[in-house]
């Protein structure tokens, strides 16, 4: 069975491609720090599988975890998903955002390159694009100047990347850019846990029809969309996950010395009303929701063309919105 490291792991999108990989006849092994996730992920991961992953706690900046990650386990590649991701934190504390995403890309390229692994999937995000001047987005879609420091993490990172293919490396690589990650195992034993106030739409909507927070605010309704809100392409978690399994298997298909790009998107935007009335049908819950003012910085309107992922990958997505809500839902239920 091959063994795959997840950084990350632990969190909402490694918690779920852990299952898949699991699922595709690949050992999860689990690295991280813990700092945006709770420990009882595992545990929760063992409930469904009925196998106790193997997790290391600790930062993937930290080489001497690395190696005995490689000392315990022989590794045949992988996903890292292991960075900080508030897009409004990271324009408080860019230094952070710049140490921490930057340099465990690097610990873990030189850890890889010293250990002979030569397969990984990076964690890529559509925020390379910036606000698109056409629509859908496609791969050859210009990147655009970062809007936050989060996302200028995620272009230098593709840039580190791309530079160490060049160099004759040995490694094989793929960026996902994925769009808006939505929805949980349909399990409700993991799912998307925000400490704190959520960054996120949907977990703000599940809290607040749960009454932990007060309302929900739209942030604008004159924009030039079709309900005058922002439109986002929101992907089931799990159609997610699966294409991180499909973009490590073929990469092991590929000649040393690879990089290629996907988008990952369910290949149509929907407004944020459009996803709070889809919440409101298959819940049957009536969302307090107010119109608010204009947020700085929102991008109005990006979904993918998902044509390449589909051809070359045979990757489509299999939920809809509906099902991310009701997935959603039942995780947040399944909190208390």
């Amino acid at each position: 069975m091959k063994k795959i490291l997840i950084t990350g792991g632990a969190g909402y999108i490694g918690s779920h491609t852990a299952l898949e990989l699991w699922n595709a006849g690949m050992e999860p092994i689990i690295i991280d720090d813990l700092s945006n996730t709770q420990e009882n992920v595992i545990d929760r991961l063992e409930e469904i599988t009925g196998k106790r992953f193997s997790f290391y706690k600790g930062d993937c900046n930290s080489r001497e975890l690395l190696d005995q990650i490689a000392a315990d386990h022989q590794i045949e590649g992988v996903i890292h998903f292991a960075a900080f991701k508030a897009v409004g934190e990271s324009t408080q504390k860019p230094l952070k955002y710049y140490r921490n995403n930057i340099g465990s890309l690097l610990v873990l390229l030189d850890w890889m390159r010293d250990h002979g692994i030569q397969d990984v999937v990076f964690s890529s995000s559509c925020t390379v694009y910036g606000q698109p001047e056409v629509l859908p987005v496609t791969e050859a879609t210009p990147r655009q100047e970062a809007e936050s420091p989060y996302g200028n993490t995620k272009k230098i990172c593709e840039d580190i990347l791309v530079d160490f293919v060049k160099s004759k490396a040995g490694v094989r690589v793929i960026s996902l850019r994925y769009f808006n990650p939505v929805g949980a195992h349909s399990s409700a034993k993991i799912g998307e846990l925000p400490l704190g106030v959520p960054q996120n739409l949907v977990p703000f909507i599940t809290q607040t029809a749960a009454g932990i927070r007060e309302k929900l605010t739209v942030f604008g309704n004159d924009y030039d969309t079709p309900d005058g809100s922002c439109v986002r392409d929101y992907i089931h978690v799990m159609d997610l996950a699966d294409a991180h399994v499909k973009a490590l298997s073929f990469l092991g298909k590929q000649e040393l010395d690879f990089y290629e790009v996907f988008n990952v998107g369910s290949g149509r935007g929907n407004t944020v009303l459009e996803v709070i009335h889809a919440f409101e049908k298959v819940s049957g819950q009536k969302l307090n929701y107010v119109i608010g003012p204009r947020r700085p910085g929102d991008v109005v309107k990006t979904w993918a063309d998902t044509t390449k992922i589909n051809q070359v990958l045979g990757w489509y997505p299999q939920y809809s919105l509906e099902d991310s809500m009701r997935d959603s839902w039942n995780w947040q239920k399944s909190l208390g």
